[in-house]
């Protein structure tokens, strides 16, 4: 009889549940309400209902489950301690511990990022190599780090935020983490809106862009796939910070394979095109050799990663 693994992944609004197989086969993925009133106190027990609710629909054993792991919007140490989740009201809690006693099955936690890119080197984008990093482009930039097929989660839990590598020293505007000048203020979504918005303000030179009253990440791709000459300067300008930041990282971890994923990859293999010149111009020379890919599990990941971690 095939053995079963649960992975969770909670978000603000929706907690996403997967019962799968151990090879990796989706059996179910459905969804729960996130309750985040009374500072979150309901999530993990609303987490266990479900998946004993699951259990008992389908007639299975707790012999025939592995466990079930789960990813969480903030930084979880190898010991299952999540040190904050702002958006889930937690603040220093022990998500193993607190899952475990109401599960009673195994359980293992992450950070949700690190966790989507343990989904993606399982059964996404990175499948079959056992050293990747995963670069997730959209409202800010985030990563996650396989080393030897397991997740660099760092002493506690703060593994692969590149988001936050330092890029430009002058930068006078501040990131949400207080810096000036991190990789996600030009390489997210938001911020190839604002290198756009100071490359329109620094010329009159006529653009698409012009307009519109108000334009998205993805406007400025479609015009530059269209032949607009300054979506083709602002395009360009993106590919130099996002090329610039993987650089960085991978000359750090040295990955075999570099993902990227998040609502900005939508714009496909001009990515690729957009951000080589600068990753060749910055990486170690030692680190240059390395395959690039797009995601594949979309919103996915984070549940095939979190019930990866019981399968270490």
């Amino acid at each position: 009889m095939a053995r079963y693994v649960f992975g969770v992944d909670v978000g603000g609004t929706t907690a996403k549940i997967g019962l799968l197989t151990e090879a990796g086969e989706k059996v179910e993925f459905w969804e729960i309400p996130t309750r985040t009133e009374n500072n979150g106190e309901f999530i993990l027990s609303d987490v266990a209902e479900a998946i004993r609710a699951k259990m008992k629909e389908r007639n299975i054993d707790d012999s025939d489950v592995v466990g079930a792991g789960i990813g969480v919007p903030g930084a979880v140490n190898v010991d299952g301690l999540c040190y904050q989740a702002v958006n889930l009201g937690w603040e220093k809690i022990n998500v193993v511990n607190e899952l475990h006693s109401k599960l009673k099955l195994p359980v293992k936690a992450g950070n949700d990022a690190n966790v989507a890119a343990l989904g993606e080197a399982w059964k996404g984008g990175g499948q079959g190599y056992q050293n990747m990093l995963l670069v997730t482009l959209g409202t800010g930039v985030g990563g996650g780090i396989i080393n030897e097929g397991k997740i660099l989660a760092g002493s506690k839990g703060s593994g692969g935020e590149i988001g936050h590598i330092n890029l430009e020293e002058n930068e006078p505007d501040a990131c949400g983490c207080g810096n000036h000048g991190c990789f996600e203020q030009y390489a997210s979504a938001t911020g190839a809106v604002r290198l756009a918005n100071r490359i329109l303000a620094a010329s009159s030179e006529d653009s698409v862009l012009r307009q519109k009253e108000k334009f998205e990440c993805k406007d400025i791709f479609d015009a530059a796939k269209a032949g607009d000459k300054v979506a083709k300067e602002i395009a360009e300008r993106y590919g130099y910070y996002l090329g610039k930041g993987i650089a960085v990282t991978a000359s750090v971890v040295n990955p075999e394979i570099i993902v990227l994923g998040g609502g900005v990859s939508k714009a496909g293999e001009m990515l690729f095109d957009l951000l080589m010149p600068s990753f060749n111009k910055f990486v170690f020379p030692g680190c240059k050799d390395v395959k690039f890919a797009l995601a594949k599990l979309g919103n996915d990941a984070g549940v095939y990663g979190a019930a990866k971690m019981l399968l270490y």
